[in-house]
């Protein structure tokens, strides 16, 4: 990421503390600074922000996945910056703080917001995508674990295509795929064994064209469906279907085939099912499938920090008094 110089020195001057509304730092405090956002940088003694500028413009050019995801270094300082903890005292909610942090990461296409929990993210504008690492295997917070309850409880009563609409869109557009486009379920003859197809550019901007087979319940192996589950052997004709149909692409104006398929389950895909589906496919065909059962969409789902579907939410507590009779 190449940054303005203009915005950079604006940028320092935050993290310095020379713009009303954020705390000022001092020689040794500007080290504290980056040792928080674990960055081994130590003030020099020089000018406060000509230095900090300079590291600023190092983090920047920290490897990163693809240009609508920062180096995470970056967003660490960016969530160092609005800590709630260091609010003054004309700004107490931080509001005045994070306007005038926006007016320059405006300039080169961010912005900064404050999440549920009351953490400073950042989204690029374009393609609204939070800049977040996902790493779903690390531990949840307790607030986590109550979002993760709630969309457990949603999964159990959706729909396949509420499962689509709600649950699979919003995660894979989250996640940095494009064109997600759900082919539906009112119009059957178009879907070839997909029910979702989206696209990933990768940093060399290669284009990777993905698929996905989505059912409610449970994969398994068994002899025939049962009530709330699916034999893997439906999915089957599906994927071969989908792996050797081509698809169109209005972006380039041509037919591409789909490189690798997700085989999506709402509920738990178990290991018989996976052994099975692979041994009826060839080397090739094996190695362009991918499993995601309902632990990877729930962990995924909640370390993005999604907002949940609207069916998911608790129902508003009622207000003492409100359910008492009026007199007359």
């Amino acid at each position: 990421m190449k940054w303005k110089n203009r915005n950079l020195r604006a940028l320092a001057d935050i993290v310095c503390g020379n713009v009303d509304h954020f705390q000022y730092r001092s020689s040794s405090y500007i080290t504290e600074f980056f040792e928080d956002c674990d960055l081994e940088y130590f003030h020099d003694g020089s000018t406060r922000w000509a230095w900090v500028a300079e590291r600023l413009e190092e983090v920047l050019a920290m490897p990163h996945s693809r240009p609508s995801v920062p180096p995470d270094a970056f967003v660490r300082i960016i969530r160092r910056v609005l800590d709630k903890g260091e609010a003054q005292e004309d700004d107490e909610d931080r509001r005045k703080a994070l306007a005038a942090l926006n007016i320059i990461l405006a300039r080169e296409g961010w912005e900064a917001f404050y999440d549920d929990h009351g953490s400073g993210q950042l989204r690029h504008i374009a393609s609204n995508t939070v800049a977040e690492v996902a790493n779903p295997h690390r531990p949840l917070t307790p607030q986590e674990l109550q979002r993760k309850d709630q969309l457990t409880a949603y999964l159990d009563k959706c729909s396949e295509d509420e499962l689509i609409e709600e649950v699979l869109l919003p995660l894979f557009r989250q996640l940095g795929f494009h064109r997600v486009t759900a082919a539906g379920h009112k119009d059957k003859a178009l879907e070839y064994g997909k029910d979702v197809w989206m696209k990933f550019t990768l940093p060399t901007l290669h284009v990777l064209y993905f698929g996905i087979q989505a059912k409610k319940g449970k994969l398994d192996s068994a002899g025939m469906s049962k009530g709330g589950s699916s034999n893997i052997s439906e999915i089957l004709n599906q994927v071969t279907m989908m792996l050797g149909h081509e698809l169109f692409d209005p972006e380039v104006n041509r037919r591409v085939l789909v490189d690798h398929a997700f085989i999506v389950a709402g509920g738990e895909i178990t290991k018989q099912a996976k052994n099975w589906l692979g041994e009826r496919l060839d080397a090739t065909r094996r190695s362009q499938i991918m499993f995601m059962d309902r632990d990877d969409l729930l962990n995924l789902f909640i370390v993005t920090n999604l907002p949940l579907p609207k069916d998911a939410l608790p129902p508003p507590q009622a207000v003492s008094g409100l359910d008492d009779e009026i007199p007359f």
